[in-house]
């Protein structure tokens, strides 16, 4: 059982609260979205996949789907320039997005899929450019299932909702000096990115295996009028968009702490999710590559 934490330890955490604008559910997260929707593939697909991602370390789906996250390492210059692809916001709320308002130049989660769709189904595309598209493809479609990467607030995507979190649960490598006596000073962001999903406590095959086995959530059909990858795209972010207020994911705005109660109400939610991230995904792929 975890000691009580004395408050000048909540305050200080609270200050230390670490910000993460651009991940979405962290590796377990977008791994899981990259495994459902690799099992998903049909042949043709699978097989144009196989090409692509023939010289990279771990030739899956799951093992390229944090690349976007990554190049904040690898390649700080590249990540600068396309860490606005990773989420939408509707600047003035609500949740219709307006793509010349709310993605200008397309620079935004919606216009990033589309866009680099656009190289990946390009044959005359070179081999590298259309190896990155997918890697973009397979981490925002995760990114843009993720609420607090399509949103209507001026926080950050939660990022600047601060939050004392009660949890056993050991944080990742760069956040440990935010873990006190068993108490992580965080956001609301960061436990949207790996609490949740962590504190199951599962493998990543061991919870695709799970999820695949579940009921999978039909989603909403968009109401825009058509099927285009545009306007299902744009659906799919407006579709987090509300499940921020009809699943009250924020807390009361004068309760910052939280513990494992959160973590298992949401749970669900973020399964179902990632369960319709990957099934997208998979059928974006399939449209893409499997002619």
């Amino acid at each position: 059982m975890v000691k009580h934490t004395p408050l000048r330890y909540v305050f200080a955490l609270l200050c230390l609260g670490v910000t993460s604008t651009a991940m979405a559910w962290g590796q377990l997260g977008h791994a899981l979205v990259g495994e459902l929707a690799q099992r998903q593939l049909t042949p043709a697909a699978r097989k144009e996949i196989d090409k692509l991602l023939a010289d990279e370390k771990t030739p899956t789906l799951a093992g390229i789907a944090s690349w976007a996250d990554d190049l904040r390492n690898t390649d700080p210059d590249r990540f600068k320039a396309t860490s606005n692809w990773h989420y939408i916001n509707a600047k003035p709320g609500g949740c219709d997005y307006v793509l010349s308002r709310d993605c200008p130049d397309g620079a935004c989660v919606v216009g990033a899929i589309q866009a680099q769709l656009a190289i990946l189904g390009d044959r005359k595309q070179p081999l590298s450019a259309r190896r990155d598209a997918l890697k973009f493809v397979v981490h925002f479609v995760g990114d843009e299932h993720q609420p607090m990467h399509a949103g209507n607030r001026r926080d950050s995507g939660g990022n600047r909702f601060q939050v004392s979190l009660t949890t056993p649960i050991q944080p990742e490598s760069y956040a440990r000096k935010s873990y006190v006596d068993g108490v992580m000073g965080t956001n609301l962001h960061s436990v949207w990115d790996y609490y949740i999903l962590t504190s199951r406590g599962l493998s990543l095959d061991a919870y695709a295996d799970a999820l695949s086995n579940s009921p999978a959530p039909k989603g909403k059909r968009s109401t825009r009028g058509n099927s285009s990858v545009a306007t299902n795209t744009l659906a799919w972010a407006e579709e987090s968009c509300r499940l921020i207020d009809a699943q009250d994911i924020y807390p009361p705005d004068d309760v910052h702490k939280m513990d494992h109660t959160y973590l298992d109400k949401h749970r669900p939610l973020a399964e179902q999710r990632i369960q319709l991230a990957g099934k997208r995904l998979a059928q974006l792929l399939n449209q893409t590559l499997g002619k």
